[in-house]
């Protein structure tokens, strides 16, 4: 998933500092979108292993996706408004500290085996990673032309993607492939005791990963980003008093709605899918490896998409991808084995422009408004708390099979979105 644009910075010029400065920054803030895709996609990991540990069901495991995402919808406004009082540096710094105590709140999640805690370390976590978004994105909206905006946001969602297809791997080798070996063979008696040890697994990669946080903030910190100029005068292509006026941008929010919905859906449910005997029937460690492929697939096409989205119409290149992600989500629900396996897991290659396209086509023309515009697309990254909710219960009911039929409607009002609600009226 990609960031969140913020206090009118796809308005904002870059401050007098030289390029060389704006290049350094952009590099810098390159390191913060991968880890928050790493993240991000480590909860894909987290769904099916806290799943075993507590004995939950479909619509109970995605309750981590709800906490998680349900952050961005509580946080979004008030992070925006500390960024604005603090500065962007150090609302920077404000968000990786954050993120560093909802890491270290696992171990004693961990420790007492309580599911609640574990939903609320994920909610701090997601609190930080909120602000960090709030305050990194509108330096990279600002560091080069208004023009190539979309095409920016797409090369650094790249990195977002790199950390997204290390994730699953890293999850497997220090959280599934432990709790795997554990199980084999275990008798009954003893199962208590490997519940014990799963939950206990979390602890390392979640104190690591609470490690670099700090480290990352003690870095930047240090670093000296050049400023960012305001400027709210900017007439928007239309004359009025709020950016609800804009009929683009109130259906972009309904399309990152469903957009950020669907592809939280399909991720969190993809371990649980492979490991079907009627698809792979893969150990939910080997299955984890082929989530990388997913998130790879979203990698490549935002590298790829960094460069085409300079050349190919924005709203065509979205309804085209949608279309594809259609085709790939009936073949996935109407067919089995390997062809329903790589079929879901090709999905990533598509989705790959989907996110940074909508958010600049609903930004389009709002000129002072886009600050306002860029808070309420903020809030439409709810659509990942509630949608995977629903997939949960529909797999529940229909089982997970079925269940990929509720992205397909999701996909299917961002091809509309594309074709024509992105035009502004």
């Amino acid at each position: 998933m990609a960031g969140i644009i913020t206090n009118n910075a796809a308005n904002r010029p870059a401050s007098t500092s030289p390029a060389a400065n704006h290049q350094f920054a952009l590099v810098a803030l390159t390191s913060l979108f991968f880890m928050w895709g790493f993240i991000t996609c480590l909860n894909d990991i987290l769904i099916p292993h806290l799943k075993n540990v507590f004995h939950l069901n479909y619509t109970q495991s995605m309750l981590i996706q709800l906490c998680f995402f349900g952050a961005y919808f509580i946080v979004s406004l008030p992070a925006g408004a500390l960024v604005k009082r603090i500065s962007y540096k150090w609302g920077i710094v404000t968000g990786l500290v954050i993120s560093a105590i909802g890491c270290a709140l696992f171990v004693p999640a961990a420790s007492y085996r309580v599911y609640a805690l574990f939903l609320g370390a994920l909610f701090v976590l997601a609190t930080g990673i909120t602000v960090l978004q709030v305050a990194a994105n509108p330096y990279v909206t600002v560091l080069g032309p208004p023009d190539t905006a979309a095409s920016r946001l797409t090369l650094t969602q790249a990195f977002n993607s790199l950390g997204t297809t290390l994730a699953p791997v890293f999850g497997a080798f220090l959280i599934l492939s432990a709790a795997t070996a554990a199980v084999a063979g275990a008798t009954p008696e003893q199962l208590d005791a490997i519940r014990i040890a799963e939950a206990d697994a979390v602890k390392f990669p979640y104190m690591l990963l609470a490690a670099a946080f700090l480290v990352l903030a003690a870095i930047f910190a240090a670093l000296k980003l050049p400023q960012v100029e305001g400027s709210d005068e900017i007439e928007p292509i239309t004359g009025g008093g709020s950016a609800w006026q804009y009929r683009h941008l109130v259906l972009g929010a309904v399309g990152i709605f469903l957009y950020v919905g669907a592809e939280v859906s399909i991720g969190s449910f993809l371990v649980n899918f492979m490991s079907q005997p009627d698809i792979a029937g893969f150990s939910e460690a080997e299955a984890a490896h082929h989530v990388s492929y997913f998130w790879g697939g979203a990698m490549i096409g935002r590298f790829i998409g960094a460069v085409a989205m300079r050349y190919v119409d924005d709203g065509k290149a979205l309804a085209v991808n949608a279309a594809a992600v259609i085709v790939l989500l009936l073949l996935t629900v109407f067919s089995g084995g390997h062809v329903a396996m790589w079929s879901v897991l090709a999905i990533g290659l598509f989705n790959s422009i989907m996110f940074p396209t909508i958010f600049s086509l609903a930004l389009y023309g709002l000129g002072k408004h886009t600050s306002q515009g860029s808070g309420i697309l903020c809030l439409a990254i709810v659509g990942g708390a509630i949608l995977p909710l629903i997939q949960g219960a529909l797999a529940d009911t229909i089982g997970i099979h079925l269940a990929f039929l509720m992205p397909i409607l999701c996909y299917a009002y961002i091809a509309f979105y594309g074709l024509k609600g992105h035009r502004p009226t």
